[in-house]
């Protein structure tokens, strides 16, 4: 229960200067297995505001729902940060119903099935995402990436998965 008040704490306290940093001050902690969250990953995404343009592309895409599903996900959350590096417009361009398609493409790409914790991405040099592509993974000493985007913080527990944050979107190959 303490490890659940910290992490819902860290995250409504969360800045974007926060994020720029390696990890959470709890990012390297250990939930504890006999205590599950009640928050799912959506409730949490929701829940902190340098995370409300993920969360407007989740409900432009439909996929809010999914991911309040069952699970486990293990999701690559982008900060509105990272969002802000794309080209001016991009954001609002893929919110346009017209292009549901490449938006769903593009977030699912940022979500691996399964609960996959900071120790065992680690030791994988690629995951499969829901889109259907490979995210490839990079450790070098301390820093984890996530094809070019850094993981800036880990293991953020929800009841149907976790979330690493990064700070830049991924975007799928093209074809």
């Amino acid at each position: 229960m303490k490890f659940r008040t910290l992490c819902l704490a860290a995250l409504v306290a969360l800045g974007t200067t926060a994020l720029s940093s390696t990890a959470f001050a709890y990012g390297n902690q250990k939930a504890d297995s006999t205590t599950k969250p009640a928050q799912t990953i959506v409730d949490i995404a929701v829940g902190n505001s340098d995370f409300s343009t993920l969360v407007a592309a989740l409900k432009a895409a439909g996929l809010v729902e999914t991911l309040q599903g069952a699970g486990p996900f293990t999701v690559f959350a982008p900060t509105n940060a990272a969002f802000a590096k794309l080209p001016a417009g991009t954001v609002e361009n893929l919110l346009k119903p017209e292009n549901k398609a490449q938006l769903t493409a593009i977030l699912t790409y940022h979500v691996v099935p399964g609960k996959v914790l900071a120790a065992d991405v680690v030791k994988l040099s690629s995951a499969k995402t829901v889109q259907g592509g490979e995210v490839k993974i990079t450790v070098a000493g301390n820093s984890v990436k996530v094809n070019d985007a850094n993981v800036t913080a880990t293991d953020i527990a929800g009841s149907n998965g976790v979330i690493h944050v990064i700070d830049t979107v991924i975007l799928p190959p093209s074809n």
